[in-house]
């Protein structure tokens, strides 16, 4: 499904921020085409050799460099792109997309284009918790928005909450999920059973397999 997928990755001022590299990564090796765009933010955390060296294309960091004319015209870059992923998505710019803000290249784009698009949420547990964040959460959600994670564990804080950035693979599960909304099976309603098969011998043996469920999980995520 993403074999020459144009996809844009925008990256967020996180300290989850280097695990975009490699979701990055690993696009690139399901055959999608990944145009990179690191906020002023993220600049503090990734660098854009780091991406540029994994999808061997150029990284947009602005509007306003004369060295990027793809960038100067967002709206050329909207028109190009088949989906939007954003990971790691801070509070602040899941602020400014539900509020249609657009101050820098990715908000921009991301206004112009009606493509597909997924955030990853990755902040403090307080910040996601927050009725502000949820309520733009739920907005987003409410525009057919995408919304991966965020996972719970230890954060950059030291404490342990909800707020860590998704793993590459769910957020890659999640953009297939947001591109095959029309595919084959749009509107289908699918039932299915997983867990180990019991086949009893008597009331107290019985024959069985050791399953840990990964295909359970699998035919519905492709379908």
């Amino acid at each position: 499904m993403l074999g020459g997928k144009r996809i844009l990755l925008g990256v967020t001022g996180s300290i989850a921020a280097y695990k975009a590299v490699q979701l990055a990564s690993d696009l690139v090796k399901a055959g999608a085409l990944v145009d990179v765009v690191l906020t002023r933010a993220a600049l503090e955390f990734v660098t854009p050799l780091a991406f540029r060296a994994i999808t061997h294309r150029e990284v947009f960091t602005s509007m306003f460099d004369p060295n990027q004319p793809e960038a100067l015209e967002h709206v050329t870059l909207a028109r190009q792109i088949d989906a939007v992923v954003v990971a790691p998505a801070t509070a602040h710019a899941i602020a400014k997309f539900a509020l249609g803000l657009a101050d820098d290249l990715l908000s921009t784009t991301v206004l112009t284009t009606r493509v597909p698009t997924v955030i990853a949420p990755a902040m403090e547990t307080a910040m996601y918790e927050h009725p502000a964040t949820q309520a733009h959460l739920a907005t987003l959600r409410g525009r057919g928005w995408g919304v991966v994670g965020p996972a719970t564990g230890r954060l950059a804080s030291g404490a342990v909450g909800a707020g860590r950035l998704a793993d590459p693979e769910e957020v890659i599960g999640a953009l297939r999920w947001a591109l095959g909304r029309r595919g084959d099976l749009a509107g289908r309603r699918l039932v299915v059973t997983a867990g180990p098969t019991r086949e009893p011998i008597d009331p107290v043996r019985v024959v069985t397999n050791r399953s840990s469920g990964k295909m359970g999980f699998g035919i519905p995520e492709a379908a």
